[in-house]
């Protein structure tokens, strides 16, 4: 039988989990895993000289699949992309013979259309629903809902329904029927898309995570001796954040210990789940069947901050707490996004003065892709900063000096990063030596030919040839020189003479040690020696190289301008993401995915404002319910109104956004439990009336907790620069 233990963040539950895996791993070998790589970390850290195999389900998995190779979800996303070639130049069957309609909600626009439909594809994965059962229950659920409509005219559904989409509402049977058809040919090319992608990379041995947890639950389920196997090796398993588990994960388990999960102990809190709109499943993980172990006592949130998070989450509170506790709560909303981020600078930098150390403070977003003014803000203060969770690494300002000045290198007519290097720290070139760069000479010679595409282009006058060469030659073969500067000349030739260098290095280096060696000599050091801005751009830098290091790893032979064209595509991906490893002395600015399983002394929660956390909840083109098939949001072709009648009428069944606020709210509440000792919390601009999205912000101030004080009319800019 299995065994839980349950109880809200900060009780203890990974501490309890920890206990009994190391009492058992005394006796004989026990696997420790989580879904969430945050708090595998943190496991295989407490767990370590243990007899216990600390891995993540997918490591496992692959201990099944010998042949695979694990590609994240970027390069997964462009093999989708591939596979989904035929469609897009419409070369598919099925539109020769007209047995489907191209036009299709989403497909006018494919990129986005593609996006889309893979992460339909990855959510269906990770629930191990195969091309055919997708098919079946959309087929289904479309016949189902327009041979026996709903009342698309009841007062609670016209209420719910915003003003502008009220028209979608009035569709008669004809229009009904015409929206039936442009649903099933809809369903039939996902379903196609998604059995090409298990065809074209799965099938091939690419594999996601997700890919090979499903995997090897077909594998063992069709060989249950395999699953015997497996059982032997590792007799007792110990899951943390089990509410994160999927459903891939969690049959998974079953496959290997049963569908009970006999000797499996799994601690997880279905209060805390934040992934639930990404697959996860904390209702089927907590239906089954075992021993309860409920923690109720809080041992981690100061007493203003359990008050807070509990009035948060509408549970009981607890007895009215004595000021003498402290202020454990903060709050501050400011007139602008910069004010904010100096009063978060100040805030930190008075704690680092008060003796706590860099490690144990905390600024927690929702997501970290759009932070830079926050971490621009403690940098300028020479506050150490480390960022880690879905944070594009190639996006940062640093990664893209440095890439600009490897495509100086592969390509110096990409002038969008040729520009961005002779603008650089470098280089340093005014704008008007830039435009004189960017001018044609005054001597120019004329070519005696000219390819006659090219004269054609010229002639309609739509596109000049010279003027995408014109900046790369002048820079590479001097024909402005006579017109600059004496110092940009200098630094012009200095380019020059280090290109030349790069191009024979490039001969007899590996692409690492080239890419170290261009970096040396033609990237600027960020900031003054030892500063906090020196040590961000070396940790970027570190990144940076680490993916190019991979990059190479996989791709054997491969040149500079492959990997910075894969790295121009990663930049362009809502996919990215990174897993650094931790570096003391620095700030933790983290997504609450890389929070997990930790705590810090002083937290942080910039921005809690609707938009940003919580975040805007904005359902994709289409969306999948196993009983309703699929509920495509965009009306296309002959159509009376924007959306569909059963995309509106989904939204009100369901209560998806109100279902994506709460969720949005567990994890503002989560983010909050991370704190043993104190919580600011901050947003900037005027709050909303909190209709679409809450105020949290908002919320805790009209609440007029004990313990928690309002610094928004105090605060006078301090600007102390930290160390100083």
């Amino acid at each position: 039988m299995s065994a839980f233990i349950t109880g809200a963040a900060g009780t203890g539950k990974t501490a309890q989990l920890l206990a009994r895996a190391k009492e058992c791993a005394a006796q004989g070998a026990v696997l420790l895993t989580s879904p969430s790589w945050a708090s595998l970390r943190v496991l295989a850290s407490e767990a370590a000289g243990t007899n216990a195999t600390i891995c993540a389900l997918h490591e496992l998995a692959l201990q099944l699949l010998p042949q695979a190779e694990i590609v994240d979800d970027v390069r997964a996303a462009r093999l989708f992309e591939e596979a989904a070639g035929p469609l897009l130049r419409l070369e598919w069957a099925e539109f020769i013979e007209a047995e489907v309609d191209p036009e299709v909600p989403g497909l006018h626009a494919p990129a986005r259309f593609l996006d889309a439909a893979f992460r339909l594809c990855c959510k269906l994965r990770d629930a191990r629903i195969s091309p055919e059962r997708f098919m079946e229950s959309a087929l289904r659920g479309a016949t189902q809902f327009y041979a026996n409509p709903p009342n698309l005219a009841t007062p609670d559904l016209l209420h719910y329904t915003k003003d502008s989409y009220r028209d979608s509402l009035a569709a008669g049977p004809a229009e009904l029927q015409r929206q039936y058809r442009r649903e099933v040919d809809l369903a039939k090319i996902l379903a196609k898309l998604y059995r090409s992608y298990l065809d074209h990379p799965v099938r091939r041995g690419c594999v996601t995570p997700r890919d090979a947890v499903a995997a090897a639950a077909d594998a063992l389920e069709a060989d249950p001796a395999a699953a015997q196997r497996l059982r032997e090796r590792y007799p007792f398993a110990f899951v943390d954040d089990a509410q994160e588990l999927t459903l891939g994960e969690l049959q998974f388990l079953q496959a290997v210990y049963g569908e009970s999960l006999e000797n499996v102990t799994l601690a997880g809190d279905r209060e805390s789940a934040t992934s639930t709109f990404r697959g996860a499943r904390p209702d089927r993980v907590f239906a089954i069947p075992g021993a309860r172990d409920v923690l109720e006592e809080q041992r981690r949130s100061p007493a203003a901050v359990d008050a807070a998070c509990r009035h948060l989450s509408g549970t009981r509170s607890r007895p009215p707490i004595s000021m003498d506790e402290g202020i454990g709560l903060r709050l501050f909303r400011a007139t602008t996004r910069k004010a904010e981020a100096q009063f978060i600078a100040d805030h930190a930098i008075e704690l680092l003065n008060g003796g706590v150390p860099h490690d144990r403070i905390a600024l927690l977003f929702r997501s970290v892709q759009r932070v830079r003014p926050y971490v621009d803000a403690l940098l300028d203060r020479n506050v150490r900063v480390q960022v880690s969770g879905d944070v594009n690494v190639f996006a940062e300002p640093e990664a893209l000096d440095a890439l600009a000045v490897l495509w100086s290198l592969a390509d110096p007519f990409r002038h969008e990063y040729l520009l961005r290097m002779l603008s650089g720290a470098a280089m340093a070139l005014s704008d008007a030596t830039l435009q004189v760069l960017c001018a044609e000479p005054p001597d120019g010679q004329a070519l005696l030919f000219e390819a006659e595409d090219a004269a054609q282009e010229t002639r309609s006058g739509r596109w000049d040839p010279k003027r995408d060469l014109r900046l790369g030659w002048n820079v590479l073969r001097g024909d402005q020189d006579g017109r600059l500067s004496e110092t940009a000349l200098e630094r012009v030739r200095a380019f020059r003479e280090k290109r030349l260098a790069w191009l024979d290095a490039m001969r007899t280096h590996s692409l690492p040690a080239l890419v170290r060696r261009v970096w040396s000599d033609g990237l600027a050091r960020a900031g003054a020696p030892g500063s906090a801005r020196e040590w961000y751009q070396q940790q970027t830098l570190a990144r940076l190289h680490e993916r190019l290091r991979i990059f190479a790893r996989s791709h054997e032979g491969a040149t500079l301008r492959d990997f910075l064209e894969d790295a121009e595509q990663r930049l362009q991906s809502a996919f990215e993401a990174f897993e650094p490893g931790e570096q003391p002395g620095a700030v933790r600015v983290l997504s609450i995915d890389a929070a997990r399983g930790r705590d810090f002394d002083h937290v942080v929660l910039p921005s809690a404002r609707a938009g940003s956390f919580p975040r805007w909840y904005v359902p994709d083109a289409f969306l999948y319910s196993p009983s309703l098939g699929m509920i495509a949001k965009e009306n296309v072709g002959d159509a009376i109104a924007a959306r569909t009648a059963k995309f509106t009428y989904y939204m009100y069944r369901t209560k998806a956004r109100e279902q994506y606020n709460t969720e949005e709210r567990r994890a503002f509440v989560y983010a909050m439990r991370r704190a043993r000792k104190s919580v600011l919390v901050t947003a900037f601009d005027r709050a909303t009336r909190g209709v679409a999205a809450p105020e949290f912000l908002a919320e805790l101030a009209a609440a007029q907790l004990p313990g928690c004080v309002d610094s928004s009319d105090r605060w006078r800019p301090a600007k102390t620069i930290y160390g100083t």
